[in-house]
Protein backbone atom coordinates (compact mmCIF):
# COMPACT_ATOMS: atom_id res chain seq x y z
CA UNK A 1 0.00 0.00 0.00
CA UNK A 2 1.27 3.57 -0.95
CA UNK A 3 2.07 6.33 1.32
CA UNK A 4 -0.63 8.33 -0.25
CA UNK A 5 -3.52 5.57 -0.12
CA UNK A 6 -2.16 4.69 3.68
CA UNK A 7 -2.99 8.47 4.59
CA UNK A 8 -6.69 8.19 2.50
CA UNK A 9 -7.78 5.04 4.42
CA UNK A 10 -6.78 6.70 7.84
CA UNK A 11 -8.47 10.20 6.85
CA UNK A 12 -11.38 8.30 5.90
CA UNK A 13 -11.62 6.03 9.34
CA UNK A 14 -11.49 9.40 10.66
CA UNK A 15 -14.14 11.41 8.99
CA UNK A 16 -16.52 7.63 9.30
CA UNK A 17 -15.80 7.44 12.97
CA UNK A 18 -18.45 10.57 14.78
CA UNK A 19 -16.87 10.17 17.92
CA UNK A 20 -13.09 10.49 16.96
CA UNK A 21 -14.26 13.18 14.31
CA UNK A 22 -15.77 15.42 17.34
CA UNK A 23 -12.69 14.88 19.56
CA UNK A 24 -10.59 16.01 16.75
CA UNK A 25 -12.55 18.99 16.06
CA UNK A 26 -12.72 19.97 19.31
CA UNK A 27 -9.49 19.86 19.67
CA UNK A 28 -8.67 22.08 16.34
CA UNK A 29 -10.94 24.49 18.11
CA UNK A 30 -9.33 24.32 21.15
CA UNK A 31 -5.49 25.27 19.50
CA UNK A 32 -7.17 28.12 17.51
CA UNK A 33 -8.63 29.56 20.18
CA UNK A 34 -5.71 29.88 21.88
CA UNK A 35 -3.47 31.01 19.36
CA UNK A 36 -5.89 34.16 18.65
CA UNK A 37 -6.85 35.08 22.17
CA UNK A 38 -3.39 34.41 24.46
CA UNK A 39 -2.13 37.21 22.45
CA UNK A 40 -4.37 39.63 23.34
CA UNK A 41 -3.58 39.48 27.37
CA UNK A 42 0.02 40.97 26.79
CA UNK A 43 -1.37 44.20 25.28
CA UNK A 44 -2.45 46.89 26.61
CA UNK A 45 -4.73 47.87 23.82
CA UNK A 46 -6.32 46.18 21.11
CA UNK A 47 -6.78 49.66 18.99
CA UNK A 48 -4.28 51.38 18.26
CA UNK A 49 -4.89 55.26 19.36
CA UNK A 50 -4.82 58.53 16.59
CA UNK A 51 -4.40 61.65 17.46
CA UNK A 52 -7.31 63.79 17.51
CA UNK A 53 -9.91 61.29 19.00
CA UNK A 54 -12.08 62.59 22.07
CA UNK A 55 -14.86 62.13 23.39
CA UNK A 56 -18.28 63.70 22.31
CA UNK A 57 -19.69 66.85 24.07
CA UNK A 58 -22.95 66.26 26.03
CA UNK A 59 -24.58 68.14 22.94
CA UNK A 60 -23.08 65.64 20.51
CA UNK A 61 -23.73 62.73 23.44
CA UNK A 62 -27.62 64.00 23.25
CA UNK A 63 -27.41 64.25 19.78
CA UNK A 64 -25.99 60.38 19.36
CA UNK A 65 -28.93 59.34 21.49
CA UNK A 66 -31.68 60.80 19.25
CA UNK A 67 -30.01 59.40 16.75
CA UNK A 68 -29.90 55.77 18.32
CA UNK A 69 -33.32 56.34 19.04
CA UNK A 70 -34.76 56.75 15.70
CA UNK A 71 -33.06 53.72 14.63
CA UNK A 72 -31.22 55.83 12.04
CA UNK A 73 -28.66 52.83 12.25
CA UNK A 74 -30.88 51.08 10.65
CA UNK A 75 -30.62 52.73 7.19
CA UNK A 76 -27.16 54.29 7.65
CA UNK A 77 -23.74 53.03 8.17
CA UNK A 78 -20.86 54.50 9.87
CA UNK A 79 -18.21 52.66 8.39
CA UNK A 80 -16.38 53.01 5.34
CA UNK A 81 -14.23 49.91 4.35
CA UNK A 82 -11.04 50.24 2.62
CA UNK A 83 -11.98 49.70 -1.04
CA UNK A 84 -11.54 51.82 -3.86
CA UNK A 85 -15.51 52.46 -4.86
CA UNK A 86 -16.30 53.27 -0.91
CA UNK A 87 -12.96 55.31 -0.23
CA UNK A 88 -14.06 57.47 -3.70
CA UNK A 89 -17.28 57.69 -2.78
CA UNK A 90 -17.46 58.15 0.97
CA UNK A 91 -14.17 59.23 1.60
CA UNK A 92 -10.80 57.75 3.98
CA UNK A 93 -11.71 54.18 5.45
CA UNK A 94 -12.71 54.53 8.86
CA UNK A 95 -10.70 54.14 11.56
CA UNK A 96 -11.02 52.13 14.70
CA UNK A 97 -9.94 54.28 17.00
CA UNK A 98 -12.81 56.52 15.30
CA UNK A 99 -15.28 54.42 17.17
CA UNK A 100 -13.44 53.24 20.31
CA UNK A 101 -15.47 55.40 22.43
CA UNK A 102 -18.69 54.56 20.80
CA UNK A 103 -21.18 52.87 23.22
CA UNK A 104 -22.59 50.71 20.78
CA UNK A 105 -21.11 51.25 17.96
CA UNK A 106 -23.22 52.64 14.49
CA UNK A 107 -21.29 50.28 11.98
CA UNK A 108 -24.26 49.46 10.70
CA UNK A 109 -25.27 46.88 8.58
CA UNK A 110 -27.05 48.22 5.89
CA UNK A 111 -27.47 51.39 3.45
CA UNK A 112 -30.49 51.74 2.41
CA UNK A 113 -28.98 55.74 2.60
CA UNK A 114 -25.16 56.62 2.61
CA UNK A 115 -22.90 55.91 5.28
CA UNK A 116 -22.67 58.78 7.19
CA UNK A 117 -19.28 58.31 8.85
CA UNK A 118 -17.34 61.41 7.58
CA UNK A 119 -20.63 63.01 6.75
CA UNK A 120 -19.65 66.14 9.40
CA UNK A 121 -18.94 69.19 7.52
CA UNK A 122 -19.76 67.91 4.36
CA UNK A 123 -22.68 70.32 3.74
CA UNK A 124 -24.15 73.11 6.20
CA UNK A 125 -26.26 73.31 9.23
CA UNK A 126 -28.78 74.60 7.15
CA UNK A 127 -29.06 71.78 4.91
CA UNK A 128 -28.99 69.12 7.45
CA UNK A 129 -32.36 70.81 9.13
CA UNK A 130 -33.85 70.94 6.00
CA UNK A 131 -32.92 67.68 4.80
CA UNK A 132 -34.39 65.95 8.13
CA UNK A 133 -37.25 68.14 7.85
CA UNK A 134 -38.58 67.16 4.52
CA UNK A 135 -36.20 64.86 2.88
CA UNK A 136 -37.57 64.62 -0.62
CA UNK A 137 -37.17 68.63 -0.92
CA UNK A 138 -33.49 68.07 -1.29
CA UNK A 139 -32.73 64.26 -1.91
CA UNK A 140 -36.46 63.55 -4.84
CA UNK A 141 -35.46 60.22 -4.66
CA UNK A 142 -35.15 59.61 -0.69
CA UNK A 143 -37.39 57.10 0.93
CA UNK A 144 -36.08 58.82 4.24
CA UNK A 145 -39.28 59.63 6.88
CA UNK A 146 -39.56 63.26 7.95
CA UNK A 147 -38.00 64.25 11.72
CA UNK A 148 -39.32 67.71 11.52
CA UNK A 149 -40.90 67.23 14.91
CA UNK A 150 -37.05 67.57 15.92
CA UNK A 151 -36.93 71.28 15.73
CA UNK A 152 -40.44 71.84 17.66
CA UNK A 153 -39.65 69.13 20.68
CA UNK A 154 -36.90 70.66 23.29
CA UNK A 155 -34.09 68.74 24.37
CA UNK A 156 -34.66 67.09 27.25
CA UNK A 157 -31.54 65.20 27.65
CA UNK A 158 -31.44 64.58 31.29
CA UNK A 159 -28.58 64.84 34.00
CA UNK A 160 -25.86 64.72 31.02
CA UNK A 161 -23.49 64.23 34.12
CA UNK A 162 -24.80 61.52 34.69
CA UNK A 163 -24.49 59.79 31.41
CA UNK A 164 -21.17 61.31 30.88
CA UNK A 165 -19.97 59.30 34.48
CA UNK A 166 -21.62 56.19 33.21
CA UNK A 167 -19.59 56.29 30.12
CA UNK A 168 -16.56 57.30 31.94
CA UNK A 169 -16.90 53.85 33.70
CA UNK A 170 -16.77 51.63 30.92
CA UNK A 171 -13.74 53.41 29.48
CA UNK A 172 -14.43 56.53 28.14
CA UNK A 173 -11.88 58.77 29.39
CA UNK A 174 -14.21 61.54 30.50
CA UNK A 175 -12.23 63.39 33.07
CA UNK A 176 -14.07 65.01 36.70
CA UNK A 177 -14.37 68.46 35.32
CA UNK A 178 -16.25 67.73 32.30
CA UNK A 179 -18.64 65.33 34.08
CA UNK A 180 -19.31 68.27 36.55
CA UNK A 181 -19.91 71.04 33.85
CA UNK A 182 -21.81 68.54 31.37
CA UNK A 183 -25.29 70.17 31.52
CA UNK A 184 -23.82 73.39 31.57
CA UNK A 185 -21.94 72.37 28.45
CA UNK A 186 -25.06 71.11 26.62
CA UNK A 187 -26.11 74.66 26.21
CA UNK A 188 -22.97 76.31 26.15
CA UNK A 189 -22.39 74.35 22.63
CA UNK A 190 -25.80 75.55 21.24
CA UNK A 191 -26.01 78.92 22.52
CA UNK A 192 -24.38 81.45 19.41
CA UNK A 193 -23.05 84.08 21.95
CA UNK A 194 -21.08 81.04 24.65
CA UNK A 195 -17.85 80.92 25.02
CA UNK A 196 -16.06 78.60 22.72
CA UNK A 197 -12.99 78.64 23.74
CA UNK A 198 -14.52 77.43 26.89
CA UNK A 199 -15.94 74.53 25.81
CA UNK A 200 -12.93 73.76 23.18
CA UNK A 201 -10.85 73.86 26.76
CA UNK A 202 -12.65 70.71 27.48
CA UNK A 203 -13.26 68.87 23.65
CA UNK A 204 -10.36 70.26 21.02
CA UNK A 205 -12.57 71.38 17.88
CA UNK A 206 -15.77 71.86 19.55
CA UNK A 207 -18.10 74.11 17.52
CA UNK A 208 -20.47 76.90 19.36
CA UNK A 209 -22.84 78.22 17.19
CA UNK A 210 -26.78 77.88 16.83
CA UNK A 211 -27.42 74.08 14.39
CA UNK A 212 -31.40 74.43 13.96
CA UNK A 213 -31.73 78.13 13.08
CA UNK A 214 -33.70 79.09 15.93
CA UNK A 215 -31.19 81.04 18.65
CA UNK A 216 -32.56 80.47 22.05
CA UNK A 217 -34.27 77.64 21.86
CA UNK A 218 -32.39 74.48 22.45
CA UNK A 219 -34.15 71.65 20.66
CA UNK A 220 -33.92 67.69 19.54
CA UNK A 221 -32.86 69.28 16.31
CA UNK A 222 -29.68 71.22 17.65
CA UNK A 223 -28.16 67.83 19.51
CA UNK A 224 -28.77 65.60 15.99
CA UNK A 225 -27.27 68.17 13.67
CA UNK A 226 -24.25 69.03 16.21
CA UNK A 227 -23.90 64.93 16.01
CA UNK A 228 -23.99 64.92 12.57
CA UNK A 229 -21.53 67.40 11.83
CA UNK A 230 -19.04 66.22 14.17
CA UNK A 231 -18.99 62.37 11.96
CA UNK A 232 -15.36 61.95 10.72
CA UNK A 233 -14.26 65.45 11.41
CA UNK A 234 -11.71 64.75 14.85
CA UNK A 235 -8.91 62.81 12.64
CA UNK A 236 -6.97 64.13 10.36
CA UNK A 237 -6.96 61.32 8.01
CA UNK A 238 -4.37 62.59 5.66
CA UNK A 239 -1.78 62.71 8.19
CA UNK A 240 -2.87 59.71 9.96
CA UNK A 241 -2.51 57.85 6.90
CA UNK A 242 1.11 59.58 6.49
CA UNK A 243 2.21 58.26 9.91
CA UNK A 244 1.11 54.84 9.15
CA UNK A 245 2.85 54.24 5.61
CA UNK A 246 5.97 55.89 7.75
CA UNK A 247 5.33 52.96 10.94
CA UNK A 248 5.04 50.12 7.93
CA UNK A 249 8.21 51.32 5.88
CA UNK A 250 10.31 51.63 8.87
CA UNK A 251 8.69 48.22 10.21
CA UNK A 252 10.30 46.59 6.45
Amino acid sequence: MSTDTAKLTRHQRLERNVTLLGVFAFLAVIVGGIVEITPLFWIDNTIEKVKGVRPYTPLEQAGRDIYVREGCYLCHSQMIRPFRDEVERYGHYSLAAESMYDHPFQWGSKRTGPDLARVGGRYSDEWHVQHLSAPRNLVPESVMPGYAFLAKNELKAGDMSAELATLAKVGVPYTKEQIEKANDDLKLQADPNGSASDLQKRYPKAQVRDYDGQPGHLTEMDALVAYLQVLGTMVDVDSAAAEEALAQEKGR
